[in-house]
């Protein structure tokens, strides 16, 4: 993601969260290039799709993930997971986490497909609404049964594999 996305990103966000993240929070963590990453899907000059993630001390962290409403239901969201699972085995990452709203079926499916695991919830985790979150990490990112599964799920979204 470069600043000129800033304004894309907003938007999806705005669309998708209760209580969107600020222009300061990402460009504040564009600057740390040495624990944040951001990668952005876009159709022509149009921002479709952000993911976020962090990263340290072995693990990474998906802070974000949203597509534009108009633009749901296409593979975005799997694109992005994807890219980002791949940048945490190409730091040599053991694994990944990210917290989901209790009441996101739709993203709790979507990151189980792609080896997720409820390991948490934090109460009231969600400040605006009280809602609690679960606590979701795939461990040991390079093992064979995971590795397998991405593959799968490249040549489902017709990707070459790794």
């Amino acid at each position: 993601m470069r600043p000129e996305h800033l304004d894309g990103v907003l938007a999806i966000e705005r669309h998708s969260f209760p209580s969107p993240w600020t222009r300061t929070a990402f460009a504040s963590h564009l600057q740390h290039p040495e624990f944040a990453k951001y990668l952005v899907a876009v159709r022509g000059e149009q921002v479709i799709g952000y993911t976020g993630l962090f990263f340290g001390g072995g693990q990474g962290q998906i802070t974000n993930l949203a597509a534009h409403p108009d633009y749901r239901h296409q593979g975005i969201g799997s694109r992005l997971l994807l890219a980002s699972i791949d940048y945490c085995i190409v730091l040599g990452l053991q694994g990944i986490s990210l917290e989901v709203r209790v009441s996101n079926e739709d993203a709790q499916t979507l990151y189980e497909r792609f080896g997720f695991a409820k390991v948490g919830r934090r109460k009231g985790y969600y400040q605006e609404t009280g809602e609690d979150a679960y606590v979701m990490c795939v461990f040991n990112l390079d093992n064979q049964e995971e590795v397998a599964k991405l593959n799968s799920i490249r040549r489902d979204l017709g990707l070459y594999e790794c």
